[in-house]
């Protein structure tokens, strides 16, 4: 199916691993010129590469930045003064107690999760709307409507992007623009895989049989009973980016893998 998507352009934040980088390898397979964006110059440059070797039709290129830094944004700015798509992904977690989540633990998190998606829509939601053509895309989690309890600095943070999309797509009104957002269930990124590997590490399992047994002893309100792939995140973030999503409005889109127990 064509998503309609060629020659298009999209910041995608974070994408140097993990979902990011499947959604700028999705992004890519169907002919839209990826910005590549992470803190590392090297990472996002060794990034640039594999997409240009695997898509040589596209041309990616290195938007490497610390978003939560203004200057660096504002930098960004300048070097991408405008884009057809941008998905806000980057973010950071880690398990905590509450106990140990003060003021500087929860503005750290603030400023990386919500901040900088909220910056980066900011200068480049305008523009989509005077254009009448654009998406926007948060990465959330199904932390946003069933915290755990592990992670409370991170969900919060998560249901502020919720919040924050359904505002700004409002603004989108009698536009072809979307904004909307994604809610990943667990996800197989490199450093879920490193932590699962480390778990099993005195067993000889292969780690198909470290996931089937992690998720049956933490996770077992999974109805998948395996980590969710960042390409079938990525597959979804490309059908929202398309044309063919253009009634999806300030949706919470949830592929938590049978996660969340509630109709909505």
């Amino acid at each position: 199916m064509d998503m309609g998507l060629h020659n298009k352009t999209a910041l995608v934040t974070g994408s140097t691993k993990g979902i990011g980088k499947a959604i700028a390898f999705e992004l890519a397979k169907e002919g839209v010129h990826v910005y590549v964006n992470g803190r590392s110059e090297e990472e996002a440059e060794q990034t640039v590469k594999e997409l240009k070797s695997a898509f040589p039709d596209t041309s990616p290129q290195n938007a490497a930045a610390d978003l939560v830094d203004i200057g660096q944004r504002e930098a960004l700015f300048r070097k991408f003064p405008q884009v057809d798509i941008l998905v806000n992904n980057m973010g950071i977690y880690e398990l905590m107690k509450h106990e140990d989540v003060d003021d500087a633990v929860l503005e750290r998190y603030f400023r990386t999760n919500v901040f900088a998606a909220h910056g980066l829509s900011r200068f480049y939601l305008p523009q989509m709307i005077d254009n009448q053509s654009g998406r926007v895309l948060f990465i959330a989690s199904e932390e946003a409507v069933m915290p755990s309890g592990q992670m409370p600095q991170y969900a919060m943070t998560k249901s502020a992007l919720l919040s924050l999309s359904k505002s700004l797509s409002d603004l989108t009104r009698g536009t072809e623009v979307t904004v909307n957002t994604i809610m990943p269930g667990p996800t197989l990124s490199e450093q879920v895989q490193n932590i699962i590997e480390g778990l099993y590490a005195n067993e000889e399992l292969t780690f198909s049989e470290k996931e089937k047994a992690f998720m049956a002893s933490s996770l077992p309100q999974s109805e998948i009973q395996r980590f969710i792939r960042p390409a079938e995140i990525g597959r979804l973030a490309v059908f929202l980016c398309s044309p063919h999503a253009s009634a999806f409005r300030g949706s919470p889109i949830r592929m938590d893998g049978g996660m969340v127990p509630t109709i909505f």
